[in-house]
């Protein structure tokens, strides 16, 4: 019954080319290292691991007043006698000493001082010194995010930040990933985290957001650290923080690469010879004969098997996916004036066609000293993208599509009912030029301004307007020859919605330093966000011409429906925070924030969410100073509450809905309550504890943090069922607790560096937490119906339980239990001779047990190399492979399994059976642990020499090699022969995605 897959049997082939293409790349790189040597003056420059180039380093002769700093480039010159040694520093790095000799050019990295005290981290609403730091906050730089060829802002966090969890299931292009800080709290209300860019929060996500453009990005995950922004930070906040302009003379960017894209584990199914195999088997009499062909197979089917024409409609829906990305940027400034520009393309091709994503972005910062102590300042970005294939999947029918159909005419044509099933049609149809239309045309429009007064030395005012305005246009269109219509009149439908969300804040900052060691800083906050949403949607059918797709729908025969729609809410905050340092080694953080919020009740539309946190530089007590392995130790402790209003506006009203009745002999629509009003529904409030330490050992090779978190959430909004006779299905209430907890650390170490240039590095990220339910509508009962069960996660697998497969000799228990051999024994978990509901069984969850990510970097001289490794373990998926595309009764195709015969009595896979669509029990056979390991990317690159840039006309070149996703280590998909099983904690895993890729990218970056 088992057969080894064509796609498997590739699998060597890939490994190969990717040695290869690495192999290549290699003799490349130590070709140009061997013959491109670099001769210069007496200069250099200095960068640092996370940088290129750094500029501001201070540059000075040892022992002497004689000193210099680099410019924007990172270069420098100095006159040095040759005995004389040269001091390289800068805030954040780790100084180094250089001896002169008779070197003519002297080019240094430094290394990121892990005990940066200096180092300024964003932590919203302004920034603090790394010292002064009290929250759960973690950072993820430029470097870390332009180390992979990533789409979108959040791949970047994934295995990089703890307590982080992205997930993103398949490759359609365009798809978003999932984030979720520190576990989920509810189960209505959304638990995705608040992104704000450059001091405004995002309404309409990050996906517009050219990742190249992004200097840094931080994760504030506990109470304290988000209680600034109250109700909109109730599941964590992501600060981005764009590049920007530096004094100095102009710099221009180039960055490009191209890759290819090839389908990964690709489910197994059937070909010709299996199926028709299987479809005997699945009308085997009781007396165990079997009835000839004819009687079994239809014409076609016949016709096949006779000629052993099977086809593999799912290998012909493949092809080979490219991405490319090309962007030029423009950075500068003077004294007055800075500015960042930048101009960015980027096109995914899918693997599947008529799947495919182009994004275009422009971004433009600028800051400006107007006066002394007046400054003004500009972040935008402008994008216009297109998507392709959004909900179009032609992959659901060809995993059910029969292999023993005939696609093709005999003239080569397409035969668009390959066999007679009357709900099949050919999956090739679907990619007919025309034939479809599925494609989402977006424009954005982000311009964050700012101004900034200096009003006394002490006190600054600053001032943002942030609007954000996006507008999507969807076009969809269904020829006469599609699945969809199946021989049917041509339907299309136009679809528009436009967002209008802006965001007005007045900040006030006071910092003072008190009694020569103390320093206070007073922060007060008063903010608006308003967000206007329409929509306008038209279906119509019967075009009169397919080559009009959606574009004249007023010439079509019938209107199927019209409709439209808008949403405004707007909340309205308060905030004042207070930060106090003792001699920088007590530090204390005070915060409370009043949101009012407009899709709350009258009597709750406001709530108060408070948060303190305290840290204590253990380092800089004498205890600790006296001891030379420790260079820092931290501890933080915090404590806060936030809310969370995360629900569709006018939920706390009661709504009217069309409905239908007869006027007489007329039909007539009037409205009706359709919904229950509940003016009381309040702020669903999370309060969050954290224990943190920072640490930093053996000057600098061993530093990191770890944290341990719990976080109770109570007033869930959650929608309670009601009893059908009240008129009404549900209404929103708040009831109900929940609780996340669990521990998190981020380990990076320096396990080499040496004089000749070798450097090893590895960083290294993990977290587990526990999500549980406290609490229900119902107290401590559990909620069975919604599948919610108290101390268990907020989505878990409740079904029963797969023991194996009845036997032969096991035909009189089978049928006490009313089943038979061949059929999925269920496990009696009460003993009770029955089975039935009682005997489901919780079996997993998709929230992982333990996740976290590793990076190793090596650097030799020139080359580099890296590499990404991530894993999720101890969650549970659900195959619907193995359910929908495993019925076993010889209509559609299968997933090739190993099912029981009497001459085959194995106890995985039932035995076929044509008088059922699917087997008895079956919803047991699509339960896997979804653990997995997968290496995310290896990279490869060159720089050239300084001297050789300069001849080819630049400053600097790099180029680069990576391959992203090569290999995936999981059971599912060795023991199962399944797919990749990332996924969503609650999606399961079918045809219904785009199959995983891994692919192979070349790119250079360029600086002139």
């Amino acid at each position: 019954m088992k057969r080894t897959r064509l796609s498997r049997t590739a699998d060597s082939l890939k490994k190969r080319i990717w040695q290869f293409s690495l192999a290549t790349s290699s003799f490349m790189l130590f070709f140009l290292l061997t013959s491109l040597q670099s001769v210069a003056q007496v200069t250099g420059t200095v960068g640092g691991d996370d940088a290129p180039e750094l500029p501001g380093v201070s540059v000075v002769v040892k022992g002497t007043t004689i000193g210099t700093t680099t410019d924007i480039n990172g270069k420098y010159s100095i006159a040095a006698p040759a005995n004389s040694t040269l001091t390289f520093s800068f805030v954040g790095y780790v100084s180094q000493e250089v001896v002169v000799g008779n070197q003519s050019v002297i080019n240094v990295t430094l290394d990121t001082d892990a005990a940066a005290l200096e180092e300024v981290v964003v932590v919203g609403y302004g920034t603090v010194r790394k010292s002064q730091l009290t929250g759960a906050i973690s950072t993820v730089k430029a470097k870390d995010i332009t180390d992979l060829p990533i789409e979108n802002t959040q791949q970047a966090l994934q295995g990089r930040i703890a307590g982080v969890d992205v997930m993103q299931a398949g490759s359609k292009p365009g798809t978003q990933p999932r984030v979720v800080i520190r576990g989920r709290r509810s189960f209505n209300a959304s638990n995705d985290p608040l992104y704000v860019l450059d001091g405004i929060p995002l309404a309409t996500g990050t996906g517009d957001i050219n990742p190249n453009d992004i200097a840094s990005m931080e994760v504030l995950k506990d109470a304290s650290a988000t209680a600034i922004y109250g109700a909109r930070g109730a599941n964590g906040v992501v600060l981005i923080t764009s590049k920007r302009g530096t004094k100095g003379k102009p710099v221009v960017y180039y960055d490009a690469y191209y890759g290819i894209s090839k389908a990964h584990d690709i489910i197994d199914l059937m070909d010709g010879e299996q199926f028709a195999a299987t479809k005997r088997e699945a009308y085997r009499q009781a007396d165990g004969t079997i009835p000839d062909d004819a009687s079994i197979f239809t014409a076609v089917e016949l016709e096949s098997i006779a000629m052993g024409r099977s086809t593999d409609y799912l290998d012909g829906l493949l092809q080979t996916g490219t991405k490319m990305n090309h962007q030029i940027g423009f950075a500068g400034g003077n004294d007055r004036s800075q500015f960042y520009m930048s101009l960015n393309y980027y096109k995914d091709n899918g693997i599947i066609p008529n799947q495919d994503y182009n994004r275009n972005v422009l971004r433009v910062n600028l800051d400006h000293n107007i006066t002394k102590n007046l400054r003004i300042g500009l972040s935008s970005f402008m994008n216009y993208s297109i998507r392709n294939g959004e909900s179009f999947n032609p992959l659901g029918g060809a995993l059910r599509e029969n292999p023993l159909g005939k696609p093709y005419n005999d003239d080569g044509t397409l035969n668009f009912l390959p066999t007679e099933d009357g709900l099949r049609s050919n999956p090739f149809s679907e990619l007919v030029d025309g034939a479809i239309v599925n494609q989402r045309r977006s424009n954005r429009i982000f311009a964050g301004l700012y101004a900034e007064w200096n009003i006394l030395k002490n006190l600054k005012y600053r001032f943002n307007f942030g609007p954000d305005i996006r507008n999507d246009k969807y076009d969809n269109f269904a020829g006469t020859y599609t699945n969809a219509v199946r021989l049917g009149p041509p339907r299309a439908s136009n679809a528009n919605e436009d967002i209008f969300n802006y965001t007005v804040e007045n900040i006030l900052s006071y910092d003072k330093e008190l009694f020569g060691n103390h320093k206070l800083n007073l922060t007060g906050v008063q903010s608006l966000q308003k967000d206007r949403y329409e929509s306008s949607l038209i279906r119509v059918e019967g075009i009169p011409s397919e080559t009009q797709q959606y574009n004249s729908l007023g010439t079509a025969a019938t209107i199927l429906g019209v409709d439209s729609r808008l949403e405004e809410w707007a909340i309205l905050s308060y905030m004042a925070r207070v930060n106090y340092g003792i001699n920088d080694k007590y530090l204390f953080t005070a915060t409370i924030r009043a949101d009012g919020s407009s899709r709350f009740g009258d009597n709750t539309k406001w709530g108060y969410f408070p948060g303190a946190a305290f840290a204590w530089n253990m380092s800089e007590e004498s205890f600790i100073k006296n001891v030379p392995a420790i260079d820092l130790m931290k501890l933080r402790l915090s404590y806060g509450a936030i809310g969370n209003q995360a629900i569709d506006p006018y939920q706390t009203k009661g709504l009217l809905g069309q409905t239908a009745y007869n006027f007489g002999s007329s039909q007539a629509f009037g409205y009706a309550p359709g919904t229950i009003g509940n003016p009381d529904l309040k702020w669903e409030t999370s309060t969050s504890a954290n224990v943190g330490l920072d640490f930093s050992l053996f000057s600098g090779r061993i530093y990191g943090s770890l944290e341990y978190y719990m976080t109770n959430t109570s007033d869930l909004l959650l929608l309670r069922n009601l009893p059908t006779s009240t008129g009404f299905s549900d209404v929103f209430t708040n009831v109900g607790k929940t609780r996340n907890s669990g521990f998190e650390g981020t380990i990076s170490t320096v396990n080499v560096s040496k004089d000749n240039g070798f450097k090893w590095s590895t960083d290294f990220t993990f977290f587990t937490n526990k999500e549980e339910v406290r609490e229900l509508a119902q107290g401590k009962a559990d909620d069975v119906g919604n599948g919610w069960f108290i101390g268990q996660p907020l989505s878990v697998i409740f079904d029963y339980e797969q023991q194996g497969i009845w036997q032969t000799d096991e035909a009189d228990l089978a049928a006490s239990y009313g089943g038979v051999p061949g059929e999925i024994r269920i496990v009696d978990q009460n003993n009770d001779g029955a089975i039935n509901a009682d005997d489901r069984v919780i079996q997993g969850s998709g929230v992982p047990k333990f996740s976290g990510g590793i990076t190793n970097r090596l650097k030799y001289k020139n080359l580099d190399f890296s590499f990404f490794v991530y894993a999720r373990l101890g969650q549970t998926i659900r195959s619907n492979y193995h359910t929908s595309n495993n019925s076993l009764f010889g209509r559609y195709n299968n997933i090739d399994v190993d099912y029981w015969t009497p001459t085959n009595p194995v106890n995985t896979f039932p035995k076929p059976n044509q008088n059922q669509e699917f087997p008895k029990w079956n919803s047991s056979l699509n339960i896997f642990d979804g653990s997995f390991v997968k290496v995310r990317n290896i990279n490869l690159g060159y720089s050239f020499a300084e001297k050789a840039a300069q001849k080819l006309g630049m400053q600097s070149l790099r180029l680069y090699t990576s391959i992203q996703q090569p290999f995936i280590f999981s059971s599912f998909i060795s023991k199962y022969s399944g797919t990749d099983p990332e996924t969503d904690f609650d999606d399961n895993i079918d045809g219904g995605g785009t199959p995983a890729t891994w692919s192979a990218t070349f790119g250079l970056n360029v600086k002139f």
